[in-house]
């Protein structure tokens, strides 16, 4: 029977009492005198220490094994031989993996038939060391110390200071390790298994430590005992299979000699026989004593161990049994643990659970002793096909297939469902597994000889064409159709030959209607053609679709041939086929569109290297038809690209198609040229065709220019015309005046990339210049049309030319093209402005009376979509300083309210303009917030309510404005001081007309500007104060009414330092000098994200008519953010941080001192005045002259501490803001030891044993 303690060591039978003596008085000897332990050879109990002389010479090589086997411990103790280099431990044998482990073991076992205690010392030490504990067994503690005594101790000795051990060290060498630490256990128990194992002494002694140490509240002790048991547990079930097979055959043996005739019947073989099984049966029983005794003392409490790294150890352990020795294991008694543990928390041990069922579901014979576990957890394992960790999913999918193959109706209609969706995934791994369910679900052909059959009598070349349709119709019942290329690449690695086989498609969509069977319908056979144009994509690039995989990787040898071969199959089959399915579809936009795009995956050559220029005429044939039929834009688009693709010079077949293309342009040119006339001819009277008939032309016309060089038929002058008369007459159809602005911008564009390819002469720059400059003028006055899509087409067209022929122009070297550069004067850049404004930044109110109250939710994300490109046109503008960067404060000023539409556009639109400007950047913020406490003032009057939601909503929006600066106040210094500057100067600018005792009209908005005082370091505090007090008379200063509280605020949010920087004022009826709203005090959060708020929103004026009284402000409810005012002192500051001044910084960029600097010098030269006159007119406030006494001491060192007043507080900050600073503390040592001492909540003790200890029902 295996006990929980270490057997007490007994003295051999042929050692005396006066031997054991004599050999215990040495090795304490040894142990007391280090110079002793260091020379002499390890001595064993009870006996004298074998002499060199008395044992044959080892060769080098075993000698680098077996030292540790007998020469290399004295009393357990390490010790190192007399050149220092060789492994003398079975820890360092086993780490350093330089021997074979069966050596190792033989060598071990010697030791172990010489003097059992000593070797299982060593064995001993051998899982202590692996473990990471520095300490060591010794004899003494053996012999004398029960099992928790001695764990207990080597808990003490263990090194503390770090957390890693060899299990868990990284590095190639450790994770070698763990492979030589698992075979070494293995090795052993099979070099033992015919006799040292059944001895009752080395594996009751193994399994009792193992137990105990994987009871240990230390980590590494558990976690290494645990892989260490479950190892041992693997290889003992190995011995109990090997036991079962020799007694299955021993049976068979007696059964046959006991059959035999009494004349040839062995009585003596069937005696042997009889022991022989006994023996068997024994050896069984015992080895099923020890499994049980693994099983019982420590996988039933580590299988659910605190610790995800043990928990999957068990679990990937006890599949390997089941699937070893599956008629003792694979039953539900063990089956249960791995269905329980499918619910773990932690997506590794998940993943074990699957991978240990696939090992099981592989095998067919397992399924009948599988059934009642699938019935159970079935639901489970499909739910896991969506869990969060992809890997996790990706095996669950794996695992359902595998149920699907061993069994068709095992899983329901619904569970397939569940599965067939996930081929839209966007992770591939997900895809591609889901791929392979749907294959072998849908795809798989079951009876292929009949299909083969069937597909002859209706003369076509593949049996596919069921499986086809069935693609097709599991295309369309999942109603994602702008999901196709998903759809392929999710099959392409199952269903290759399926998805390949362009010729059976081709003849579904061409083949005439045969008796019997149902033709495609006109959508099955839409939703066909994209799947086919989807698998010929997917061929010819070899790679996934967008949003699928990290980028194009680099093929193999065997997948580029595999791609070269598919693109010419693909092209020899479509270069006939494809003309003839554009004539039996060229009516059909959508078809045709689709169609259009093969050609760009065609190998082109083999149009001429196969003669077979007819099948080309044929093509541009069709194309030709197609464009003269059809005006959509994708349709033409299409056609376009077809013949730029067609037309590349690389190709010999350039010539016949530029000559088809130049026709057909000669004749849309001349048809244009016509239509354009009669209808500026007849103006007002036009009618329908006349209209239609430009119209259609010249978006023909549109599409052709985009992709290819038409300037040589002009066609910018009868677009300017057009566009010139709808201006002067108002009558311009929108349709023609949307594409005449785009054809014009394409001529342009072309003129361009012409002139900078070559050398360009004056006249051709004043040329372009003169009809750059006149398109620029039509577009600013398209900007007042009465119709939103000409409006929004010039816009965009005026921003993306003001962005091309910006000063960029002449960057690189193209100095030349100076002339070409233009500038937006105050009026554009004013009106490009306020169409931001009106239609942009409207209410979805407002847009749904514009758009019709049955817009459906598709038209509200394109309308959406329409915005965030305009307004991301204009801020391109302001961040290319193309526009003025106080432009963006209109753009600012709606960063709160529009946040979930248009809130990652305005942050980057600040984060670029602070790069480059940090001082015109903080102006335009402080402006931001002026102008939208004007529209306040106007709105409610000089009274404001300081408690509505519209002065809470501009506090919030400078709170907001205030996260921006960061956490670094030195790069920001300037700034935030010329923000407080021109703060103050808005706040006082205008008098009382009631009279100098009443405050400013603009007065509250310093209440507005404390927010910014955090970010102020401490001496740029007192400058700022001093320059406040330039615009404050003496009896501001004792005014306490509830109208100065915001002068009263802002003064404090200055004076204030040390733990309280900031602090906001709320209301003044209770003491002379206001409630103050001070901050909650919160300790350090270790590993907590601080996020630092890099966008804004803010204000500019640049028509006073245009002002709207903004609404109630929608913003997460978050308190001040505060700083204290603690700063590392080795912070210098930045020296590229840009100085600025009161006027100068917008006029003078080359100023020569900063306003901080002047700030200083004035404060200097008038110290003395000030002080006393401060003393003077607060004669009875000594604790404001102690705070200010105290804000003067510069010495101190700053930090610098991010306060918030709750934490979900900081939660919901987090989430808002994207730009994040890490806080990252490494934890104390204490916390180190706290963390890996911990209780064990899995301890043995409290834990119900098998089956009882767990209140979910199995079955």
């Amino acid at each position: 029977m295996i006990t929980s303690e270490l057997p007490v060591l007994q003295d051999s039978s042929n050692e005396s009492g006066a031997t054991d003596a004599v050999g215990l008085s040495m090795n304490i000897t040894e142990m007391e005198d280090p110079e002793v332990k260091g020379k002499k050879k390890r001595g064993r109990p009870g006996k004298q220490p074998v002499t060199s002389n008395k044992k044959p010479r080892k060769s080098p090589a075993d000698k680098a094994v077996g030292v540790a086997r007998g020469r290399g411990k004295a009393n357990g103790v390490a010790q190192h031989n007399g050149d220092g280099g060789d492994p003398v431990t079975l820890f360092e044998v086993v780490k350093l993996g330089k021997s074979a482990m069966q050596s190792v073991v033989d060598e071990w076992i010697e030791s172990y038939k010489q003097d059992r205690d000593l070797a299982l010392l060593d064995l001993i030490n051998f899982f202590i060391q692996c473990s990471g504990c520095k300490g060591t067994v010794r004899i003494e503690m053996f012999r004398n110390m029960q099992n928790a005594e001695i764990i207990r101790k080597m808990t003490e000795e263990f090194d503390e200071d770090s957390g890693d051990y060899p299990l868990t060290m990284p590095g190639p060498m450790w994770k070698k390790f763990r492979y030589n630490f698992c075979e070494f256990i293995s090795v052993l128990i099979r070099q033992c298994q015919y006799s040292i194992i059944y001895d009752e002494y080395m594996m009751d002694t193994v399994i009792s430590l193992l137990t105990g140490l994987s009871d240990s509240q230390v980590r590494a002790f558990r976690h290494t005992s645990t892989l260490a048991a479950m190892k041992l547990m693997t290889a003992l079930v190995n011995v109990a299979l090997n036991l079962s097979i020799h007694q299955d055959n021993t049976q068979r043996q007696y059964e046959a000699e006991r059959n035999k005739i009494a004349g040839k019947r062995a009585n003596e073989k069937l005696e042997l026989l009889l022991q022989k099984r006994k023996e068997l049966q024994e050896n069984q029983d015992e080895i099923e004593n020890m499994m049980n005794s693994i099983f019982k003392g420590i996988f039933v409490h580590r299988y659910r161990d605190a610790i995800a790294e043990i928990r999957a150890i068990c679990i990937e352990e006890i599949g390997v049994w089941m699937k070893m020795y599956s008629d003792a294991f694979l039953n539900d008694s063990y089956l249960k643990y791995v269905g329980w543990t499918l619910h773990d928390r932690q997506g590794e041990v998940r993943l074990k659970c699957l991978k240990a069922l696939q090992n099981l579901y592989t095998n067919r014979e397992l399924f009948p002793k599988l059934e009642l576990f699938t019935n159970r957890f079935k639901d489970r394992i499909v739910s896991m096909t969506l869990d969060k960790e992809y890997d996790v999913a990706v095996e669950a999918i794996r695992l359902v297939t595998l149920i699907l193959q061993g069994s068709e109706d095992a899983l329901s209609n619904e569970d397939c469902e569940n599965v067939y969706h996930l081929v839209y995934s966007a992770h591939r791994p997900v895809a591609v597994a889901a791929g392979e369910f749907l294959h072998r679900k849908l795809f798989s052909r079951h009876d292929p000889q009949a299909e083969e059959a069937l597909a002859k009598r209706r003369g076509r070349s593949s049996p596919n064409g069921n499986l086809i349709r069935m693609l097709v119709l599991f295309f369309l019942e999942s109603e994602l159709h702008e999901h196709a290329a998903y759809l392929v690449d999710s099959l392409w690695e199952s269903s290759q030959e399926l998805l390949k086989d362009w010729e059976c498609m081709a003849e579904l969509l061409l083949e005439e209607p045969v008796q019997g069977e149902e033709l495609l319908s006109d959508r099955q056979e839409s939703a066909l053609i994209e799947l086919m144009v989807c698998t010929i994509r997917q061929a010819a690039e070899a790679h996934p679709p967008v949003g699928r995989g990290t980028g194009k990787r680099v093929l193999t040898a065997k997948e580029r041939k595999t791609q070269i071969d598919d693109k010419n199959k693909l092209t020899e089959h479509f270069i006939m086929a494809l003309p003839m399915l554009l004539s039996k579809y060229q009516a059909d936009s959508e078809k045709v569109a689709n169609l259009l795009q093969i050609p760009q995956f065609f190998d082109l050559d083999v149009y001429s290297a196969g003669r077979m220029e007819k099948h080309l005429d044929a093509l541009l044939k069709q194309i030709r038809l197609v464009v003269e039929k059809h005006i959509e834009t994708d349709v033409l688009e299409a056609c376009s690209k077809t013949y730029s693709i067609l037309c590349s010079e690389e190709y010999t077949i350039m010539n016949r198609v530029d000559i088809a293309r130049s026709q057909l342009i000669d004749e849309m040119t001349d048809r244009f040229a016509h239509s354009v006339e009669e209808l500026l001819q007849e103006a007002e009277e036009a009618d329908d065709d006349d209209i239609y008939n430009v119209l259609s032309t010249l978006k023909r016309l549109t599409a052709f220019h985009n992709a290819h060089d038409l300037t040589r038929w002009d066609l910018f002058g009868n677009c300017y015309r057009l566009l010139k008369a709808g201006i002067e007459q108002g009558s311009m159809p929108e349709q023609i005046a949307v594409q005449a602005l785009q054809c014009s911008h394409y001529s342009i564009l072309w003129q361009l990339v012409k002139i900078t390819e070559g050398a360009p002469s004056k006249d051709d720059l004043v040329a372009l210049r003169r009809v750059v400059k006149s398109f620029l003028a039509v577009c600013q006055q398209c900007l007042s049309n009465v119709n939103t899509p000409v409006k929004e087409q010039a816009f965009m067209l005026l921003c993306d030319l003001l962005m091309i022929f910006s000063h960029q122009l002449t960057s690189g070297g193209r100095e030349g093209l100076q002339p070409l550069v233009f500038n937006p004067d105050s009026t554009l850049q004013s009106e490009l402005l306020n169409f931001v404004l009106d239609h942009v930044f409207i209410d979805q109110d407002d847009e749904s009376q514009s758009m019709g109250d049955e817009e459906d939710e598709a038209n509200k994300i394109e309308a959406l979509h329409k915005r965030r490109n305009l307004l991301a046109a204009f801020c391109k503008l302001i961040i290319y300083d193309i526009v003025d960067m106080p432009a963006a404060a209109d753009i600012f000023k709606h960063y709160m309210k529009y946040y979930n539409d248009y809130g990652d556009i305005i942050k980057e639109t600040l984060s670029k303009t602070r790069q480059t400007d940090k001082i015109l950047c903080a102006k335009t913020l402080i402006l931001s917030l002026q102008q939208l406490f004007n529209e306040l003032l106007q709105d409610q009057g000089p009274n404001l309510d300081r408690t509505s939601s519209h002065v809470s909503g501009i506090k919030e929006l400078a709170r907001r404005f205030a996260l921006t600066f960061g956490l670094d106040q030195i790069k920001t210094r300037e700034a935030v001081a010329t923000l407080h500057k021109d703060g103050i100067e808005f706040s006082f600018k205008y008098q009382n007309p009631r009279g100098p005792e009443f405050p400013p009209v603009n007065l509250a908005f310093l209440e507005v500007l404390s927010e910014f005082s955090s970010k102020l370091i401490r001496q740029d505090k007192k400058t700022v104060h001093s320059y406040l007090e330039k615009f404050m008379s003496e009896s501001m200063s004792e005014r306490r009414e509830d109208v100065w509280l915001p002068l009263i605020s802002y003064r404090n949010s200055l004076l204030t330092g040390g733990d309280e920087d900031h602090m906001s004022v709320t209301s003044g009826s209770s003491s002379k000098t206001g409630s103050v709203r001070s901050k909650k005090g919160r300790p350090p959060l270790h590993k907590k994200r601080i996020e630092e708020e890099t966008s804004v929103e803010g204000s500019w004026m640049m028509r006073n008519d245009t002002l709207q009284t903004p609404g109630a402000l929608q913003t997460p409810q978050l308190t001040s953010t505060v700083l204290r005012e603690n700063r590392p002192a080795e912070h210098l500051p930045d020296p590229d941080s840009e100085p600025g001044s009161e006027n100068d910084f917008v006029h003078n960029p080359q100023m020569q001192m900063s306003w901080l600097s002047q700030q200083k010098m004035e404060e200097v030269n008038r110290k003395d005045r000030t002080s006393m006159n401060y003393i003077k007119s607060r004669s009875n406030q000594g604790v404001r002259q102690t705070v200010r006494g105290l804000m003067e001491d510069d010495a101190e060192p700053i930090f610098e501490d991010v306060m918030m007043s709750s934490r979900g507080q900081l939660e919901d900050m987090n989430e808002e803001f994207e730009d994040t600073m890490v806080i990252d503390l490494p934890p104390s040592r204490n916390r180190r030891e706290r963390a890996e001492l911990r209780p064990d909540f899995f301890d043995s003790a409290a834990m119900i044993e098998d089956e009882s200890g767990f209140s979910m029902p199995m079955f």
